[in-house]
């Protein structure tokens, strides 16, 4: 079906109408996106320059996970910042398309990328003796080129079922970047089939790779009762950070996408957690709960510190 669009622009309507309140949400997202960046931006310095984190394969996929978190929440919360300023919000069809295939690149990568991380904890934690046999540098080199080929086959495949969307009516969406239902909400014609395609894609997607991982991390965790006190402890530290984050990451994707419809004030919430608030949380959970990323800062702070003096 070729797309008969007639909408060279959408008129978002954010996440409020209120300009007392829309100042509000200005600050204080503006200084959760500096915090995201800066967080991202510090574990991911931290691992390039400690070469005892760069040579292990965790913090390897740990480097991409931080820059796809940066990645993601840059996505779409500027252009919601740059919004708290106008009292009429625009985008252009083409730039609609474009964060459409941007944010779901990026989720789709990380969706991969936390899988290798699971994969890694199980080797490293039921085959210890075989970890550096199997996690070669190689393999993770793959798994992340796998990762990016994935995510980007996954967005261009929901900017193919948009863009056989005929928008010729209104243009107003009640959300605060472009997504997949507020789109459909749009378009004039029955989108059942594209529902169904949007949950075969993304929500029945999430939901397998999400059980996926519980069995996974259930099997490392049944293993754990034969090591030693002290193995158990730093085992369970590393893993519940990693099972945070996921859940962190896929809840809100199931809660929006594994659904045959979604409200748009009940989506606009979690979609806000899930691009906004989830890549600011994942490396504060993995600086708080990771006493080698924490010693790692430190002496990186310790060394910005004596080079600073000496100029």
């Amino acid at each position: 079906m070729q797309n008969q669009s007639f909408v060279n622009e959408f008129i978002l309507l954010g996440l409020s109408q209120n300009p007392k309140v829309e100042k509000i949400l200005f600050v204080v997202f503006l200084l959760v996106y500096i915090a995201t960046i800066v967080g991202n931006i510090i574990i991911l310095v931290t691992i390039i320059y400690n070469p005892a984190l760069l040579g292990s394969p965790m913090y390897f996929f740990l480097i991409f996970l931080s820059l796809l978190d940066a990645c993601t929440s840059s996505t779409v919360t500027p252009k919601m910042i740059v919004d708290f300023f106008y009292e009429r919000k625009t985008i252009s069809f083409e730039c609609c398309i474009t964060q459409l295939f941007t944010s779901h690149f990026f989720a789709g990568v990380e969706v991969i990328i936390l899988t290798s991380m699971a994969y890694d904890r199980y080797v490293a934690i039921c085959k210890p003796l075989h970890y550096s046999s199997i996690m070669t540098r190689r393999l993770c080199g793959t798994l992340v080129g796998v990762a990016w080929t994935g995510g980007f086959l996954h967005s261009i495949t929901q900017v193919i079922f948009t863009l056989q969307l005929p928008f010729c009516g209104p243009n107003f969406i009640d959300h605060f970047s472009c997504d997949l239902f507020p789109l459909l909400q749009l378009a004039c014609t029955d989108t059942h089939i594209f529902v169904i395609l949007v949950f075969a894609n993304s929500g029945s997607f999430c939901i397998i790779i999400f059980s996926l991982l519980i069995v996974s991390y259930g099997v490392i965790l049944f293993s754990l009762r034969g090591h030693s006190s002290e193995g158990r402890r730093k085992a369970l530290s590393t893993c519940g950070s990693h099972i945070t984050v996921m859940i962190l990451f896929f809840v809100p994707c199931m809660l929006i996408y594994a659904r045959p419809s979604s409200a748009f004030s009940f989506e606009k919430n979690t979609l806000i957690f899930a691009s906004v608030l989830t890549p600011l949380l994942n490396p504060m959970v993995y600086t708080f709960r990771n006493k080698e990323m924490k010693n790692a800062i430190r002496k990186m702070c310790r060394k910005l510190i004596v080079v600073s003096n000496t100029f």
